[in-house]
């Protein structure tokens, strides 16, 4: 199969291209620096010519609540659109886990805009909703901290590795869309302070991490779910302290 991935030089688009070549499908990068601009609709045509599968693992470079809601809503009337066009058989999404309860982010109107239009556009589609990437708990830490103490939500969160959500997208792209959403998650599930204290103190960082029910997660107060999955979701296998070692995190 021709599978094209939009955002395909970003954190999962260089770990799913690979993935796929690997089982013998011919996966094309595509991005502002191969020439293919979703936003703006520049070289979609041609991209998608002769293409069997889209997957749009893309992200927004602002999240500034009017940008990003720009960025999800036009890339994805774009490619939609573009796939009609081309007869693109296939569109696989990645979103997040939470964002239709997380109303008080920009961020997740826009992911939840940029589902709907999925599920309303003439396309068989897969979104696949994934949890916090254990790459990103660092920017979680550096978000809410205050000197020496970094004050955290308690609500749980169930993270994962980029490189499993690579490996979900890559079985999910190469099967039968679902025409529903999916929830992928790792393997274990903590409140979010505790989990952060864990990337903290394996990076050698000394910081307190203080866990506090009112503290703000992206400007969102969260319920007892937090960002953790609901019933049933995909899991990885990949555990934090694997990845870390993997990862050559000092402890």
């Amino acid at each position: 199969m021709k599978i094209i991935v939009i955002g395909g030089s970003g954190l999962i688009g260089k770990k799913l291209v690979p993935l796929l070549r690997q089982q013998g499908h011919e996966a094309v990068p595509a991005s502002p620096s191969t020439g293919v601009n979703a936003l703006t609709g520049e070289g979609l045509a041609a991209a998608l010519t002769g293409s069997d599968v889209v997957v749009d693992v893309s992200n927004s470079p602002s999240w500034d609540d009017a940008a990003v809601m720009e960025f999800f809503d036009k890339t994805t009337r774009n490619l939609l659109a573009a796939e009609e066009a081309a007869g693109v058989k296939y569109h696989v999404a990645l979103s997040v886990v939470g964002a239709d309860r997380m109303t008080g982010s920009g961020y997740m109107r826009a992911k939840v805009n940029q589902e709907n239009l999925i599920k309303d556009g003439r396309v068989p589609y897969s979104i696949v909703r994934a949890t916090q990437f254990f790459e990103f708990l660092g920017w979680i830490a550096g978000e809410k901290g205050d000197g020496d103490t970094v004050r955290l939500p308690s609500a749980p969160m169930q993270p994962l590795a980029a490189d499993d959500v690579a490996a979900a997208l890559a079985d999910i792209s190469i099967g039968a869309p679902l025409n529903a959403t999916i929830e992928l998650a790792g393997p274990e599930k903590m409140p979010i302070a505790d989990f952060v204290g864990r990337f903290l103190a394996a990076k050698g960082d000394t910081r307190k991490v203080v866990a506090d029910p009112k503290a703000l997660y992206s400007g969102v107060m969260l319920d007892d779910r937090g960002i953790a999955p609901g019933a049933d979701p995909r899991l990885a296998t990949t555990k934090f302290t694997d990845w870390a070692a993997r990862a050559g995190l000092t402890s």
